[in-house]
């Protein structure tokens, strides 16, 4: 086969998969774990055979017009290169990994056929938009995801958590996607068409008239769907979602959906300073302030949503001073080290029986429960906090070596006020990063008191895919050197300046992070902490939708839990309070928007129901009455009939005498 063919595969045989997981869910359940998985697996391997036969060089294009239009052309087009090929095998690993993972952490789950089903659509959507050549069918994989992460999120819909985070989620991403939309018409509008590769050629000429314009729509979009500033507050209630979908959002699919898009299309951004400028002071405030957010969760899996968040400015960062080589790399290994700490994370819940860092630092033991979790989430928080040798030092420090260089002026794609503010927020967010990971290890794994309960040893698919996806978290690093090609040539490799800078960076905010655990570890057995849904019987998805419930209503929120024995409590001081609402976002938009727009849909119904309701009923009732009298007339006696039809018959014979006389007298 073709290269184009097999790349045409790729996405197509997840979606077959779905198709007919729906179509056998109920006639023929045995069928429905195979149908998840083969055709993932399958989709997987091909992307590896096309990466290696892209194998970084020229990036190969096929198109056929999909449909006339009378003006900008619609076409099914492939444009593959480095970026494409090796995010598509990114994609496809994580999401064989979470497929097989699902099949024993929803092993028992009523509604598993279309949660598999779904989660291989959402894989097809993501691999389309990773391939495709053409901004419209690029747009139908994003807005299928974004149905895909609704039903997904929601999943757990008897928990009111879950259906009101599916919908915010759902909600928060259109209102980013409508100036997407209107920003890639007008893109087509001033290059004259939606493929990317004349798209970049028209801008290359100049033939973008309003650069500034259009980057700022597209900007919008992005920022819905990849969770950055002011469009994030939807990606840690998503957390209500089953964390197998946790993972695949974070690390593959959704989030990673708008980097992509900006580094694919770059050159558009990077036709106006101001757009860049724009994004980067985006990307410093996601930074700083989702690491703020992070030391305060209490929820596991929400500490790693406002990682994710933190992640993602990072990558934003990097393109906005330019360098998408830096993004890109730091979006694949990004991809492998949190699909491990969401993967481990299920586990540790499921062990622990609750979500609560405050409940498992009360827990003795629960590292030696959970060896494989322990060692593999391990591995990628030092991946995360970007300690060497791992995937996110080498990742991270493209990203510095990037801003770095556009600060001091060596490299003249962006401004050099965009290099400077990525490069001190990402050495804040450095520090921040490393306080909430060491945070999250000591609480979970180094916590004291009763021995943790014991679920016997985890399932093998659960813990299988751990050791599979820590291998690129330790790796991937290593091959910076050598995999230029992939990243237009670009070296990927650190600089001393800003290892040894960020190291060290990151070093002080994990040993201030442990001076303050020692500190505060001593009030945790004085102040017990309740929020344990144990079940060492039931499946982990059972445990993990019970921990949510009592989590809530254990401390009145999932996202915190009064603990004075809390060591991110005493590093943000008074700060603690506004950093674990996320800085009170969710009701700054609830008085601004969502309150008015209440407002308006009451003063809507009192119209409708008061006035427009009593015109419509007034004319009603004036119409019943003259149905009453005209009732009354019809008797249903002849002869009343006949009397009344001689009564009128003798009227209009005196009318018409009267009448006549009149006319004859004038």
């Amino acid at each position: 086969m073709t290269t184009t063919t097999l790349a045409a595969l790729v996405p197509l045989l997840p979606f077959l998969g779905a198709v007919a997981g729906l179509a056998l869910g109920r006639t023929a359940p045995g069928f429905v774990r195979p149908l998840a998985i083969l055709p993932t697996l399958t989709a997987a391997v091909l992307a590896v055979v096309v990466a290696v036969r892209q194998g970084g060089g020229r990036a190969i294009d096929a198109a056929t017009q999909l449909t006339p239009t009378g003006s900008v052309p619609i076409d099914l087009a492939l444009h593959l290169d480095g970026f494409a090929v090796l995010v598509a095998v990114l994609v496809g690993l994580v999401a064989t990994c979470v497929q097989l993972y699902s099949t024993a952490y929803l092993r028992n789950d009523a509604r598993y056929p279309s949660y598999a089903a779904l989660v291989s659509l959402f894989t097809s959507a993501m691999l389309l938009v990773v391939y495709s050549g053409d901004l419209m069918v690029l747009l139908v994989g994003w807005e299928i995801m974004g149905i895909c992460s609704y039903f997904l999120v929601g999943h757990y819909w008897e928990t009111p958590e879950a259906r009101a985070a599916s919908l915010k989620a759902f909600l928060v991403t259109k209102l980013g996607d409508v100036p997407f939309l209107i920003g890639l018409f007008a893109l087509a509008a001033d290059t004259g068409s939606f493929r990317i590769t004349k798209i970049l050629a028209a801008v290359t000429n100049g033939g973008l008239d309003h650069p500034t314009l259009i980057a700022l729509l597209l900007l919008a979009g992005v920022a819905g769907k990849s969770a950055q500033f002011p469009l994030h507050t939807w990606l840690p209630d998503a957390m209500a979602g089953p964390t197998p979908v946790s993972a695949l959002i974070h690390a593959a699919t959704m989030v990673a959906a708008g980097i992509y898009f900006v580094a694919r299309l770059l050159p558009v951004f990077a036709a106006s300073g101001a757009a860049l400028t724009v994004l980067a002071v985006m990307a410093a405030v996601t930074m700083v302030g989702s690491g703020l957010a992070a030391l305060a969760q209490d929820d596991i899996k929400r500490v790693l949503a406002y990682s994710t968040i933190g992640q993602l400015g990072y990558m934003s960062g990097a393109l906005a001073v330019g360098d998408r080589g830096a993004a890109v790399f730091h979006l694949i290994s990004h991809g492998a080290f949190k699909a491990v700490l969401f993967l481990a994370a299920g586990v540790v819940i499921h062990a622990a029986g609750t979500n609560s860092l405050a409940a498992m630092s009360r827990m003795g033991g629960l590292a030696r429960r959970i060896p494989d979790a322990y060692w593999t989430m391990t591995v990628a928080l030092l991946a995360l906090a970007a300690i060497p040798p791992f995937a996110g030092f080498f990742s991270k420090e493209a990203v510095l070596v990037a801003a770095e260089h556009t600060a001091v002026g060596d490299r003249a794609v962006a401004p050099a006020a965009a290099g400077w503010t990525v490069l001190i927020a990402g050495l804040a967010a450095a520090v921040l990063t490393a306080a909430y990971a060491t945070r999250l290890w000591l609480l979970a794994f180094r916590g004291r008191g009763a021995v943790a309960p014991d679920h016997g040893r985890q399932p093998v698919a659960m813990t299988a895919v751990l050791w599979i996806l820590a291998v690129p978290t330790i790796a991937f690093g290593l091959t910076s050197g050598v995999i230029g090609d992939w990243f237009d040539g670009h070296a990927l490799t650190p600089s001393l300046t800003t290892a040894v800078l960020a190291t060290g960076v990151t070093l002080v905010g994990g040993l201030v992070t442990y001076g303050a655990w020692r500190h505060t570890t001593a009030l945790a057995a004085r102040t017990p902490i309740g929020a344990v849904a144990a079940h060492p019987g039931a499946e982990p998805a059972l445990v993990e939708a019970e921990a949510m419930t009592s989590h809530t209503a254990a401390y009145g929120t999932i996202a915190a839990a009064a603990d004075p024995a809390d060591p991110g409590r005493l590093l943000l001081g008074p700060l603690h309070r506004h950093a674990v609402t996320g800085f009170h976002l969710d009701a700054l938009y609830t008085a601004l928007f969502v309150r008015p727009v209440q407002q308006a849909a009451r003063l809507v119904r009192f119209l409708d129901r008061t006035v427009v309701d009593t015109y419509v009923n007034g004319s009603g009732a004036v119409t019943r009455l003259l149905g009453t009298a005209v009732r009354r007339a019809q008797t249903g006696n002849v002869q009343t009939y006949l009397g009344a039809l001689l009564a009128g018959s003798l009227v209009l014979a005196i009318a018409a005498v009267v009448f006549a006389n009149v006319n004859a007298g004038s």
